[in-house]
């Protein structure tokens, strides 16, 4: 079985939620704490075996590829002032992985990006990482889903229990759990954005798929939507008739960060569990009148 090396990152989306703080930079590159919240789903990937990044961008997305790239001149400001500890920070981000770019012209739904990988992803199984989605885990979400993928051999989605109040906001699986205990599920169908009453279960799809080469024929035939996007999760129902598709419901606590109160409330966690941050952040909270 060919190992999982390549990750797809979709980011040219426009990250309308967010403006105007988005209007003149990615959203991908908004800062968890302090650093961007793309490069935490970066450093999942890495600590998870992958090797090799592509990452799908669009205009006005030139701040990603800058922030991965060699600053020289920053390096040299850094190594003049004996700031070693800064220094080794910003060479470590542009030497941590292999990173490729490729544009999409426009934004047409998730299947699209990944659609316009294809190339350089090539015959082999592959990762998909959405930067919205911060997972905080023991072992990396991705990692989790690489081990499930090596046992099981088919595509693997990350799929989440979510209350029936927010059911119709996700992707929902209908799906047949492999074992009494397990919390891995054969996929039967999946439906999108479903009203509560109508949702085939409680799990809900999350930004993290593992999936077979196979899957670009299926989005190649998959249909556009009515505001003539290509959906991923339509070339993932019509792969679902052809071979096995497993959801698994990963281990880990998953923030929203492509919302505004999900982005606040990753903020103030990742806060609390720094080592330089967290005790005074939590004084400080504490004496707030709330």
């Amino acid at each position: 079985m060919q190992k999982i090396r390549k990750a797809v990152f979709p980011a040219a989306g426009l990250g309308t939620r967010f403006l105007p703080a988005t209007k003149a930079q990615p959203k991908e590159m908004l800062p968890l704490v302090d650093k961007p919240i793309i490069q935490y789903v970066i450093e999942e990937a890495v600590a998870s075996g992958i090797t090799r990044i592509l990452i799908v961008t669009g205009k006005g997305k030139n701040a990603i590829e800058d922030h991965f790239d060699v600053s020289k001149e920053l390096e040299r400001l850094l190594e003049e002032r004996g700031k070693t500890d800064l220094l080794e920070q910003v060479r470590s981000i542009s030497s941590m992985i292999n990173v490729s770019y490729v544009r999409q012209g426009e934004s047409l739904g998730l299947g699209h990006a990944v659609l316009m990988a294809k190339d350089l992803v090539g015959s082999e199984p592959f990762a998909v990482m959405l930067g919205d989605d911060i997972i905080d885990s023991a072992v990396p979400c991705m990692k989790q889903m690489i081990d499930v993928f090596e046992r099981h051999g088919g595509p693997v989605i990350a799929v989440q229990q979510v209350p029936p109040s927010e059911i119709s906001h996700y992707g929902v699986i209908d799906g047949a759990p492999e074992d009494e205990n397990s919390r891995v599920y054969r996929i039967r169908d999946m439906v999108e954005k479903p009203r509560r009453d109508e949702a085939p279960s409680d799990l809900a799809i999350i930004g993290r798929y593992i999936l077979t080469p196979d899957i670009f024929e299926e989005l190649e035939a998959t249909d556009r939507d009515a505001g003539g996007e290509i959906q991923l999760t339509n070339g993932l129902r019509r792969l679902c008739e052809k071979r096995a598709v497993y959801g698994y419901r990963f281990e880990g606590t998953r923030h929203d960060a492509g919302n505004k109160l999900g982005f606040l409330k990753a903020t103030v966690e990742f806060a609390l569990k720094r080592e330089d941050l967290g005790a005074p952040f939590r004084e400080y909270l504490k004496s707030l009148k709330l």
